[in-house]
């Protein structure tokens, strides 16, 4: 263990590929892509070998370690809490075209899309190699912490199967009467052998989804509407790409590996809805990706049409076999607004045990933790609407609200950090990560910093939004000849004068934000406009509740 020259802590989502990966769930995966792999999936869903794969495993870092890392190096791969899981022996660094992967595996560079946004914001390096257990039983020790007691492996799941039919259903949801009628009819065409593996993914999903410890209280609860002895519920930590088609493929090889003869694809399957379109892809694209490779998928797909709820017949049934009646459905926005207002859920659409569950977990938008992250240059007005924000909020939202203005955070939770970039970094980390706790617990946090990175920012929102919070970055966009004329403190003279190096705007560089959920100059809008226009875009984004 002595050649460890570096090491790396694993976001959520590396840390579920890398047990995936270790296990067997990717295979024949046995570590991180290199650049021709990269290339080789992203084009033609394939690996270099030609064996079927249609999304990219790779593990991003930033500048600082890449430029650490030659072939032959070993790197530590950490979680979180610094617990070291796995060794990676480096085979290759290299930067990818990450607008060029949206497109290839997305269709789009939109960041509209979760995938997309993902995609664009992850650090500029991938690094390759394959990936070994860190020592005997780290795995095993890892997954009894992180992961639900029903977790099993893959050479487990292919024990319950037995040689008899396994058919796997993946949702990143609760389980509804749609989902139940939908499983138990594909139970029902394999005969009475066939077994039923309800597989859901726990890892980072969509942002805004129920989140996992929910969704597997929820699972728990509709167990009883199966046969006990043909069912088995096993958690997943897979962290979905929403990638709709290509991910319905993936998801398919993935259940091949866990033994599954069968898998469950509906409509807009791995699809994260469009905002204006309501599905990003076409409803049953996923479906005809499988068709097309049916031949060499090693799983069979049980293609399955879309259900409505028959109030004739008191039963799900196939939209197909209407012959003219109204069916009723439920969709997932309208659940959503349900439960944030407390309203009645019909009997027929979800168990309710179920329902009692997700009224417990469930927040509404203007009920959930939330960051309103402010970047600007030095004296752009950040901390001043930051602060009229914090007192309109406290007699407004019953949520508790923290201000987090950077030069306070510097004083105490920086403190001792300089200006290089890397200090600059660590310093948002920090922030972000203060925040994140907030939004875990329900608290709305307002940060207003410079965080002159987009990476540093793309960070703290990432542990937002593994948190379970709402992120809405606001970009006070007021230009640097006002912000050097009003100079308050006097530091922009300074800067000029060279008495104070690294100077965001002078000195360094400010890397504005691409695409922040909005842009105020308030060279242009007083404060009190400014405010208002704030306001009104957190009403309208749902996260505040409109005053009576």
């Amino acid at each position: 263990m002595n050649d460890m020259t570096a090491v790396h802590v694993l976001t959520a989502r590396q840390r579920c590929d890398l047990e995936l990966l270790l296990t067997g769930a990717f295979a024949p995966l046995t570590g991180f892509m290199d650049q021709a792999t990269w290339e080789s999936v992203s084009t033609q869903m394939r690996l270099p070998d030609g064996s079927l794969w249609p999304l990219p495993i790779t593990l991003e870092v930033a500048d600082r370690l890449a430029e650490e890392l030659r072939s032959g190096s070993a790197l530590r791969l950490d979680r979180e809490d610094g617990t070291p899981l796995a060794r990676l022996r480096v085979t290759e660094c290299y930067r990818p075209d990450r607008r060029r992967e949206a497109l290839l595996v997305y269709g789009s560079d939109d960041r509209a899309h979760p995938g997309v946004a993902q995609i664009l914001d992850l650090p500029a390096w991938n690094v390759a190699g394959s990936v070994e257990p860190w020592e005997e039983d780290a795995l095993r020790r890892a997954a009894a912490v992180e992961f639900p007691p029903e977790y099993r492996y893959p050479q487990e799941l292919r024990t319950f199967a037995a040689g008899r039919p396994l058919l796997a259903f993946q949702t990143r949801n609760p389980l509804h009467h749609a989902h139940i009628a939908i499983t138990q009819a594909a139970m029902a065409e394999l005969g009475e052998d066939a077994r039923l593996l309800l597989h859901p993914a726990i890892g980072p999903t969509k942002p805004g989804d129920v989140d996992a410890a929910a969704r597997m209280r929820a699972y728990r609860a509709v167990l009883p509407h199966y046969p006990v002895q043909r069912v088995l519920l096993s958690p997943l930590p897979l962290a979905m790409r929403m990638a709709g088609p290509r991910e319905a493929l993936w998801h398919a090889l993935i259940r091949r590996n866990h033994g599954a003869t069968h898998f469950v694809v509906g409509r807009a399957h791995a699809d994260p809805g469009h905002p204006e379109r309501g599905s990003w892809y076409p409803p049953f694209a996923a479906q005809e990706l499988l068709e097309e490779h049916l031949d060499e998928l090693g799983i069979i797909p049980v293609l399955l049409p879309e259900y409505a709820y028959s109030s004739k017949r008191r039963a799900y049934v196939p939209r197909a076999e209407a012959n003219g009646e109204r069916l009723a459905e439920l969709s997932g926005t309208e659940l959503r607004r349900r439960l944030a207002a407390n309203e009645e859920i019909p009997d027929w659409f979800s168990p309710p045990e179920v329902i009692r569950i997700l009224r417990q977990a469930y927040r509404g938008a203007d009920r959930r933790g939330l960051v309103v992250w402010f970047t600007g240059l030095s004296a752009s007005g950040k901390s001043t609407l930051a602060g009229m924000l914090a007192r309109r909020l406290e007699s407004h939202d019953s949520r508790a609200v923290t201000l987090l203005d950077g030069d306070v955070v510097r004083r105490f939770l920086s403190k001792g950090l300089g200006f290089s970039r890397e200090d600059r970094d660590e310093n948002i980390r920090r922030i972000g990560f203060v925040a994140s706790l907030v939004a875990r617990h329900g608290g709305i946090a307002l940060v207003a910093a410079i965080s002159p990175y987009r990476g540093a920012r793309a960070e703290a929102r990432r542990l937002v939004e593994e948190a379970g919070g709402l992120f809405i970055e606001v970009h006070v966009a007021t230009p640097l000849a006002v912000c050097a004329e009003r100079d308050p403190k006097g530091l922009y003279a300074r800067a000029q004068r060279g008495e104070i190096s690294h100077f965001t705007g002078v000195s360094d560089p400010y890397e504005e934000p691409e695409a922040p959920e909005l842009r105020l100059d308030t060279s242009q809008s007083p404060d009190g406009e400014a405010l208002a226009a704030l306001w009104q875009h957190l009403l309208a984004a749902g996260v505040l509740r409109a005053e009576p």
